[in-house]
């Protein structure tokens, strides 16, 4: 069934897979969703400033951008990397993909983070982190969709970590989405939009130990299903402390700059805030 749904989406051009998208978005907006319950205490916390017309124009944008999130998941997985780079329209900072140094990619949950892994790979092999899904069927066919080419999974555990210290020793990029609560043993709780957040602290660590540059990556998705723009930017998160925590709190805040520009195309339908905010 997975794999039909996701054929279906990915035989269809671009413009109209993103217009299939926001009308699940807009339905999940009508409907008392539970995307929509999330979606709105998140806005509501971490957007205070704006009244509640203001607060719900963006709930429901939001909800328009699940939608092509969704639909568009069938799209680049099962298209082909070279397929997938016609429809990134620009891209700057490339360069910076192709230092000496150790480089980790730091990719929030913002706009079309799939396809920011496959396109780092034509420039370099790449390893990016990943959590195993419980179900075994289901995490097979993510493997299978997103292990192509020169780019590769590690698994958010004691082995994936090995896994990512090997392929910075060989010059591999890493990559990783650190915007998601880890638990307590791999994160700590941080500020993101002024509110605690539990963080991952595994980007920050191995960061300092090896030295590496790291680079903010995203890509924007353009409107009526033009494509994706995509992005690198060298940020600084090396605190003056040399504290691991407070090199997090410097983590957040370029991702938090970062949702400040086009807050629709965040991932707010995920519990960012449930160690300590009741959903």
């Amino acid at each position: 069934m997975i794999k039909f749904v996701f054929g279906f989406f990915a035989i269809m051009p671009l413009r109209l897979n993103h217009f299939i998208g926001s009308m699940i978005g807009r339905y999940l907006y009508r409907v008392d969703s539970e995307s929509k319950k999330v979606v709105s205490k998140n806005i509501q916390t971490c957007f205070p400033e704006l009244d509640k017309y203001e607060q719900q124009a963006l709930i429901k944008k939001s909800l328009i951008e699940t939608g092509k999130g969704l639909s568009e998941v069938g799209f680049i997985w099962l298209r082909s990397f070279s397929n997938n780079a016609k429809h990134v329209k620009n891209i700057t900072g490339e360069d910076l993909l192709h230092s000496d140094n150790p480089t980790i990619l730091l990719v929030p949950h913002f706009g079309c983070w799939e396809i920011v892994a496959r396109m780092s790979s034509l420039q370099r092999p790449s390893v990016f982190l990943y959590k195993k899904l419980a179900n075994q069927k289901q995490n097979k066919i993510l493997l299978a969709s997103r292990e192509q080419g020169d780019l590769s999974m590690a698994s958010a555990d004691k082995k994936g970590v090995i896994k990512i210290q090997r392929a910075i020793k060989n010059n591999q990029l890493i990559g990783i989405l650190p915007d998601q609560d880890p638990g307590e043993e791999g994160g700590v709780l941080v500020p993101f939009f002024n509110t605690d957040a539990r963080t991952m602290t595994l980007l920050a660590r191995l960061a300092r130990k090896n030295k590496a540059n790291v680079v903010l990556a995203w890509a924007v998705r353009l409107p009526k299903g033009e494509g994706y723009r995509l992005n690198y930017q060298a940020v600084d998160i090396a605190s003056k402390s040399g504290l691991i925590e407070d090199d997090v709190v410097l983590m957040n805040q370029v991702i938090e700059e970062l949702v400040k520009t086009c807050p629709e195309q965040y991932l707010w339908n995920y519990k960012r805030f449930k160690s300590v905010i009741d959903y």
